[in-house]
């Protein structure tokens, strides 16, 4: 940060307005969750500092502006005048209406969303060896179905691997979280970091265990990175359902079907999508984006995560018991029990978010014959336009050199056509707005990338598809 500090500074400014759109146009974030991010992202910058005063005062009116200025610990020469005013008016009544506020926002909450079918006391919080060990002791048990999923700190397009922060292991009747930074921390300490990842491998590994995930091959990179010692999990593994190569085949998925149920909310996505399909209501996903390693957890951090892991169970369940009525072959189970797991490959795609898109797939309709790779060229020969959920691979992208314009999150997708077609550049998209803007623009000149991986990952398949060579001196070269 110290080498490009206006480069940092505009990069959290884009988080700060992301964060600003999730909460208050797409209300798709808790206001705890929000906070959070809010203040790690701000910290003691004065010059963001002065950006939240405006984007509370613009979003929030002078009272709510003033109340989370309060909250935040903004200086008060740092905020817009009526801020300011507000602030020296406010009173304790506040607190009240925010607590009568989330009271009967939890009571809707259980009416819309699936809820967890086992009680909360079956929910365990794990921070030590000795009680991981009473874990395994349950899980690896020859014939058990585990539902497995983890939480990370989002990177909202930072570079480099999210560090999983939080491991999930659902059975029927209890669900385990485990604090892995905690664990692999005590593990170390006492000579003995080998231990955790052993039992991580042995689950993984053992064809007589069946292992539910959704989007795995994404988990387990972010695993990989988390601790090296797992590196190789995923070319060991056996007996793994990845849900997410399901619910590609299941019949009737269709986010715009969920949203003219769901009335003014966001269309369901992802896992969501497939939990509302098969179990009837959706997951609530207002946690999905909290900040993970901070301790201890929130209460409903706590329950958000058991859900998505536990949910796992229920739908595999279902489908193992009705696969016909979802579309599905009467062999299921045998299809897919027991074989090493592959990388699923797109057959449509969900969402623009949590669903990947066919690697590599570029606007020419079904793929002929592989074509000769084009001839090598430098990053500023290429000049692309990212697509707004791919912020994170645009800014990759821009540090290796390459020429890149990034929609903003209010923007539409066909604006990347408008300017692809402008300006002579190629449109990076993934999921639904691909199958839009594939006739908008020449061929060859749009790319779908996997939006599952992460944005070092993409960015890699947009280098190779193109063939561009990045010396050194391109590293940082738009930065200046």
């Amino acid at each position: 940060s110290a080498l490009c500090p206006n480069v940092i500074n505009q990069r959290n400014l884009k988080t700060l307005n992301y964060l600003f759109y999730k909460r208050f146009v797409e209300k798709t974030m808790t206001e705890e969750n929000w906070a959070d991010h809010i203040q790690s992202t701000v910290g003691e910058n004065r010059w963001l500092q002065g950006h939240l005063g405006q984007s509370l005062l613009r979003h929030c009116g002078a009272r709510g502006a003033a109340r989370w200025a309060q909250r935040c610990r903004l200086p008060p020469d740092l905020l817009p005048r009526a801020v300011a005013e507000e602030l020296q008016l406010l009173h304790i009544q506040d607190r009240v209406e925010e607590v009568t506020k989330a009271d009967s926002y939890e009571d809707s909450k259980k009416k819309d969303y699936y809820q967890l079918p086992i009680p909360r006391e079956n929910i365990h919080f794990l921070q030590t060896w000795e009680e991981t060990l009473q874990c395994w002791e349950k899980v690896l048990q020859p014939g058990k179905v585990v539902g497995v999923d983890m939480e990370w700190k989002p990177s909202f397009g930072m570079v480099g691997k999210p560090r999983v922060a939080l491991l999930q292991l659902a059975l029927k009747d209890e669900v385990f979280l485990l604090d892995l930074p905690r664990l692999l921390e005590q593990a170390e300490a006492k000579g003995e970091k080998e231990k955790l990842p052993r039992f991580i491998q042995m689950l993984y590994s053992d064809a007589a265990i069946t292992k539910l995930g959704y989007g795995m091959s994404g988990d387990l990179s972010s695993l990989a990175a988390t601790c090296s010692a797992l590196k190789d999990t995923e070319k060991q593994m056996q007996g793994v359902v990845d849900l997410l190569a399901v619910d590609k085949q299941v019949d009737g998925l269709s986010p715009e079907h969920s949203h003219e149920e769901r009335g003014v909310r966001q269309p369901e996505k992802g896992l969501s999508l497939l939990v509302q399909h098969v179990l009837g209501k959706p997951l609530d996903k207002t946690e999905q984006l909290s900040n993970w390693e901070k301790r201890p957890l929130r209460e409903e951090q706590i329950l958000y995560a058991a859900s998505d892991a536990y949910c796992l169970l229920e739908i595999y369940e279902r489908l193992c018991k009705d696969p016909e009525s979802f579309g599905l072959g009467s062999d299921l189970t045998e299809s897919l029990v027991g074989k090493q797991s592959k990388k699923p490959r797109a057959k449509k795609q969900l969402n623009k978010q949590e669903a990947p898109s066919p690697s590599g797939q570029e606007c020419q309709g079904p793929r002929t014959e592989p074509s000769r790779p084009p001839a090598p060229i430098s990053p500023q020969e290429l000049s692309v336009v990212c697509d707004n959920m791919l912020q994170g691979l645009g800014r990759y992208l821009r540090c290796l050199g390459v020429d890149v314009r990034l929609l903003d999150n209010e923007d539409d997708h066909r604006k990347a056509a408008e300017i692809a077609r402008q300006e002579g550049r190629v449109i990076l998209t993934s999921g639904l707005p691909y199958q839009t803007l594939r006739s908008q623009v020449g061929e060859g000149r749009c790319f779908s990338v996997n939006c599952s991986e992460k944005a070092k990952e993409q960015a890699l398949q947009v280098l190779k598809h193109f063939n561009v060579h990045v010396s050194l001196g391109d590293i940082f070269s738009r930065c200046q």
